[in-house]
């Protein structure tokens, strides 16, 4: 293959990249790297992907990250980038947010990519307002307490929300 067919190849990869991801994947990678002040090769270990293949990937000699969970790994490290301890540059945070992703072990069905945990969250809030009024999630919210402060405190944010 000649370096004009192989340059062609890149140029039509990075094209379908920024149709299917909205940039090219080396921009986005080039992000994390700076942002959690780590090398290309670990960022590859918490996405769940070769150093060689995400090297691939971003310099367009491959179209796409085939493993949709690594795809949400890379969107989860982007979201945590907003969190205030990694803006921040805090290495405890930064650190935490890396090992948290890597041993992520995100599921993929036909109707969902989750790639944020608080979105579980969210959903799970706006389902038991479907099934409750605010009433009797506050109810039920202060019968568990503090033996189930987690199922408590998600059932009093269901029963704030919906006033």
């Amino acid at each position: 293959m000649s370096a004009v067919d192989d340059q062609k190849i890149v140029q039509r990869n990075l094209a379908l990249q920024r149709e299917w991801y909205g940039e090219p994947l080396g921009d986005r990678v080039r992000r994390l790297v700076v942002a959690y002040s780590t090398s290309q090769a670990q960022l590859a270990e918490v996405l769940g992907i070769s150093a060689p293949m995400l090297s691939q990937v971003m310099s367009g000699r491959r179209a796409k990250i085939g493993n949709p969970a690594v795809l949400a790994r890379l969107v989860m490290l982007e979201r945590r980038v907003l969190t205030a301890g990694v803006a921040a540059g805090e290495r405890e945070a930064v650190e935490r947010a890396l090992e948290e992703v890597r041993t992520s072990q995100p599921t993929v069905g036909l109707d969902t990519l989750p790639v944020d945990e608080r979105g579980a969250d969210q959903a799970a809030v706006a389902r038991l307002r479907e099934l409750a009024v605010a009433d009797e999630l506050a109810g039920a919210a202060r019968l568990l307490g503090e033996r189930y402060p987690a199922l408590s405190g998600l059932l009093a944010r269901a029963a704030a929300e919906g006033d």
